[in-house]
């Protein structure tokens, strides 16, 4: 679960990349810097929510 966590560092990483490469400045390319960053986060949030609920059943099996 914690190499969740690189993801998002991973996609922005690939996404400098991809502007440099195609020579747009990182200030145009902001947005997907945010999109990244959200969508990133709903998707860690939301399994950090299910493992949360989860829990209590591998305590009692």
């Amino acid at each position: 679960m914690t190499r969740i966590f690189l993801l998002p560092i991973l996609l922005c990483l690939f996404w400098t990349m991809f502007l440099f490469l195609n020579g747009v400045p990182l200030k145009q390319g902001r947005k997907g810097f945010i999109y990244i960053i959200a969508i990133s986060a709903t998707v860690i949030a939301s399994l950090g929510f299910l493992l949360w609920i989860t829990a209590g059943q591998n305590l009692r099996s």
